[in-house]
């Protein structure tokens, strides 16, 4: 007989029934969702139980209705502490919970909330015994990583090979296995071709690297994740006791999710299948870092009789910028459909412009920068946005002819690059031979050539031409010998400032290859570089430009009535997601740029350009202006390009003006 089998039942005793009159408790909320929200997000605010999606398109209000939501559920009787909100930022996070604790006085203090990570943190931390883990583990940053890598890879490969990866390219090929889940060869096929060649190498310095983390108690920024995912999956007991602790758990941006991350929110929800995630597929722009477009498509799948609620009414922007923004989500492919509707009139419609040339785009949007502030609009109210930190290069360069203050975000400023600043040394030493901080950077730039032997060097440099090379302090000297007969020759053959920087930049080229790992996108700005010198006659005026102080080190008043903290903001897209200016320029909208020339074979690439445009046009509350130049030359393709972004350029002009940049006298 088993042991089942020898349950016995105990005998029930009939009871006697009292049929009383069934009532409906009355909840009174302190709070008037119907005043407070619209029809759909008073509908996502009022699912309590069960899976539910909501789509929230730009400026739709999703913060207002998280907040809201959590004050609900509370007012509906769940414990704060049974609440979990996971957020992309800390910031994100405190903002809703304060925002919350406004609605209810202080109800909400005990809702945990945080990053993905922090909560990792704080779960493992708890239950480390689990994992055989010891609770007080040291948490990496990146530079620790690094220096870890750097460690390992010295051990394994003391002689280096040709163009071998350095250690922040190596973590940051691991870091990607961890959080696209793929392996490590998938991930340099795929991003890091130049690497191929000791793909073993680097794999076999993964391993070593997996090994001294759990060794030493040591977790980097990734294992956070992944160990929470492996105790979750390993325990049925306590995944059951943690889901039923986080009986509500609600995720913001979820179309920012990895797969790692949608993994774990499976696994939290395991008791009860509570799960609000809050994205918009539309703003999804992030698949570099690992995010995954499918977890919010596939979101209803994963999660059984998922309701979906569309937050379609935009607070941001003027129904003129949504119907153009309506018009470009329409080409998306694989997307959740939606209309974005505002009751925000403006007589000003967005427009496309062309420009001849990158120069004549700055001047334009120079100009209109200004006349948006005649009609008193602040400069902290404009905003310059670009597919890539290199495309406001030129503009960077007009402003601070005109002295208008900016402050760029997503990029460095253009002098600013390491690679940059390189090729401007060279062009001063041949401008200036006794320019010694210019000299010693070149110098360095040399194998075998450190901080002390510059130092020995200088004193030895005064002039060039009539040193002994032999008698330097250099193991070997021919490299010295090229660079000064490379510079003499450069300064003697009298060379337009063109034809003296492409020389310039092919003595630089293999310097470039070997000092960084991503010399392959450094390359574009050298182009851009070459184009820049186009403009100029002589070297002299050229320097002169590249060397005016940075504006947001030392900001300008444009006229007396600007404030000293006035700015205008120039930003990659992908750092600007979730701000908002008056009046935003898209700048370098040209077909092979924007879209990339490099995303034209792959429909997944292109989906992913056009939802970037999507979130560059719904940053403007009342005026988009969208300029693209005429004559672009790709060196990566040898084309011309100077057709606007196919995104754009076939959009009615009832919706999409067209306008053509002429200067006057032309």
């Amino acid at each position: 007989m088993n042991e089942v089998s020898e349950i016995k039942l105990a005998k029930i005793e009939p009871k006697k029934y009292i049929l009383k009159k069934q009532t409906t408790k009355i909840t009174q909320y302190s709070v008037d969702y119907e005043k407070e929200l619209n029809e759909n997000q008073l509908r996502a605010v009022k699912k309590k139980d069960g899976a539910v999606l909501v789509i929230a398109g730009a400026g739709s209000g999703k913060t207002k209705t998280l907040t809201y939501r959590v004050a609900r559920l509370i007012e509906d009787g769940v414990a704060p502490e049974n609440i979990l909100l996971l957020t992309f930022t800390k910031k994100a996070a405190a903002e809703m919970l304060n925002r919350a604790s406004t609605v209810l006085d202080n109800r909400c203090e005990k809702v945990a909330g945080g990053t993905f990570h922090s909560f990792a943190n704080y779960l493992l931390r708890k239950y480390s015994n689990f994992l055989e883990l010891k609770n007080n583990f040291t948490i990496m940053d990146k530079a620790d990583a690094e220096d870890v890598i750097n460690h390992l890879a010295g051990l394994l490969v003391p002689k280096k090979e040709k163009r071998f990866p350095r250690k922040g390219t190596i973590l940051d090929i691991y870091s990607k296995t961890i959080n696209k889940n793929l392996s490590a060869k998938e991930v340099i096929s795929s991003e890091f071709r130049q690497f191929e060649h000791c793909s073993e190498k680097i794999i076999e310095i993964h391993k070593a690297y997996i090994n001294y983390k759990r060794e030493n108690s040591l977790l980097d920024y990734d294992d956070l994740l992944l160990y929470l995912k492996v105790l979750l999956e390993s325990n049925e007991n306590l995944r059951n006791k943690i889901s039923n602790q986080y009986k509500y758990i609600m995720i913001d941006e979820y179309q920012d999710t990895n797969t790692l991350q949608a993994d774990i929110v499976k696994l939290l929800s395991y008791a009860h299948n509570n799960v609000m995630a809050v994205g918009d597929d539309s703003q999804s722009i992030y698949s570099f870092r690992g995010a995954n477009f499918k977890n919010i498509l596939n979101f209803p799948q994963i999660f059984p009789n998922t309701e979906i609620i569309k937050l379609e009414q935009n607070y941001r922007s003027s129904q003129n910028i949504l119907n153009l923004t309506n018009k470009i989500l329409e080409k998306a492919k694989e997307k959740y459909a939606k209309t974005l509707y505002s009751n925000i009139v403006r007589e000003e419609k967005p427009a496309l412009i062309s420009a001849s040339d990158s120069q004549t785009e700055a001047e334009f949007i120079c100009q209109k920068i200004l006349e948006l502030m005649d009609e008193n609009i602040s400069l902290d109210e404009i905003c310059v946005l670009a597919r890539s930190a290199r495309m406001t290069y030129s503009l960077e360069m007009e402003l601070n002819k005109r002295s208008i203050p900016f402050k760029k975000f997503g990029g460095l400023k253009f002098i600013e690059t390491a690679h940059i600043k390189d090729i401007i040394a060279y062009l001063r030493v041949i401008l200036n031979p006794n320019d010694i901080i210019s000299l010693s950077r070149i110098l360095l730039l040399l194998k075998g050539v450190g901080n002390q032997t510059v130092n020995k060097l200088l004193p030895l440099l005064k002039d060039q031409n009539q040193v002994d090379l032999k008698l330097l302090p250099v193991k070997n000297s021919s490299n010295l010998k090229t660079l000064f007969e490379t510079l003499s020759n450069l300064r003697e053959q009298n060379l337009s400032l063109v034809d003296l920087v492409s020389q310039v930049l092919k003595y630089y080229e293999p310097i470039l290859k070997d000092k960084y790992d991503d010399y392959t996108k450094r390359e574009k700005d050298l182009e851009h570089f070459e184009y820049l010198a186009n403009q100029y006659s002589n070297l002299e005026n050229f320097l002169s430009d590249l060397a005016l102080e940075p504006p947001d080190k030392s900001i300008l008043d444009v006229d007396e009535g600007a404030r000293k903290d006035e700015y205008l903001t120039i930003s990659t897209i992908h750092s600007a997601k979730g701000l908002e200016w008056d009046s935003v320029f898209i700048v370098g909208a040209v077909d092979g740029r924007f879209p990339s020339v490099f995303s034209f074979n792959s429909e997944d690439e292109m989906d992913e350009e056009l939802r970037l445009m999507y979130v560059a046009t719904t940053r403007a509350k009342n005026n988009l202006f969208i300029t693209y130049p005429i004559d672009m030359f790709d060196y990566s393709t040898s084309m011309v390009l100077s057709k606007p972004s196919r995104f754009v350029d076939d959009i009615e002009e009832s919706i999409l003006e067209k306008w053509v940049i002429v200067k006057e006298g032309c």
